[in-house]
């Protein structure tokens, strides 16, 4: 039973028309299907049909996040591991609910965000021949990331989601950020896969999402996003630069509804068997951005 990657996030977006328009146009992610509410997008070298969900609504924010499993069968495994760890809210979402999915289970995480768990999606592939492909498929616009990478959510209760994740699913904590007496998470680093983290957790305004984070491949390609936004007059909040925490190189900025994007590269290989490194609050500045060694308040207080 395994949960293979994190799969999709669904973005609420106030600002409709331009949100849609710089995922597809300055993001670069390529639209699969749209409904009246929804345009549904993935990233180049991601086969199945979406991992990003963009839904017009009043204000901005993260619906659900969503991780997909090995088989069919893990869905009743791990509905019933939930049920018996406690969680209170575990539902069945049913098939056809959202476009191109099959069924999935549906239960919400200590810091009050809700996460699925899913195996049946339609498979559109990458634009990509399995036989003698080229490196990339022509076509590709903006910053085209080849995929969703990792997510941070924030919260009151960093520990107990951290718990949920590792004790139910199996994730390991590559990072944490403790208090200076070492007795409070602060935050959180977690994997399933082999980078430093697929899913980090933050103390923070109950229920909300700091960064959606989408891979490139090099540094270069990180300077051509940060050329990118400078003449699509995206507001970038912080970079580039490098994290001492998961060693990446990084540019934060906005969508047009106040969505915090991240593209990211970089960072080091994860096992099951890696040791947890810590920081502590005394070198955050550092830990989080590498050369400047101090923190924005806007990147601290900003969440949505």
């Amino acid at each position: 039973m395994a949960i293979m990657r994190l799969g999709r996030v669904q973005l609420r977006c106030p600002n409709w028309e331009k949100s849609v328009h710089y995922y597809k146009n300055v993001l670069g992610l390529i639209e699969t299907a749209r409904d009246e509410n929804h345009v549904y997008l993935k990233a180049w070298d991601e086969r199945d049909h979406h991992s990003v969900i963009l839904e017009k609504a009043d204000s901005a924010g993260l619906d659900h996040l969503a991780f997909k499993v090995e088989n069919a069968e893990d869905l009743d495994y791990y509905e019933k591991k939930l049920i018996e760890y406690g969680v209170q809210e575990v539902d069945r979402i049913p098939a056809g609910y959202r476009i191109a999915e099959g069924e999935a289970v549906r239960f919400r995480v200590p810091t009050g965000q809700l996460v699925e768990l899913y195996h049946e999606i339609e498979v559109v592939g990458n634009g990509l021949p399995l036989v003698n492909p080229d490196p990339w498929p022509d076509g590709l616009v903006g910053m085209a990331p080849p995929r969703l990478d990792h997510l941070l959510i924030a919260g009151d209760d960093v520990e107990g989601t951290s718990n949920l994740f590792m004790d139910v699913f199996g994730f390991n904590m590559a990072e944490r950020l403790v208090t200076e007496e070492g007795e409070e998470y602060i935050a959180t680093w977690l994997f399933k896969t082999n980078t430093p983290h697929d899913l980090a957790v933050i103390k923070g305004p109950q229920g909300k999402v700091h960064h959606v984070g989408f891979w490139l491949d090099d540094w270069n390609e990180i300077r051509k996003a940060a050329d990118l936004m400078a003449k699509n007059d995206v507001m970038i909040d912080a970079g580039p630069t490098r994290h001492g925490i998961t060693r990446g190189l990084t540019i934060y900025f906005f969508d047009p509804s106040g969505n915090r994007n991240e593209v990211y590269t970089g960072g080091y290989m994860c096992y099951p068997d890696s040791p947890t490194v810590t920081w502590t609050t005394a070198d955050i500045g550092r830990g989080i951005f590498y050369f400047e060694g101090e923190v924005n308040e806007r990147f601290t207080t900003v969440f949505s």
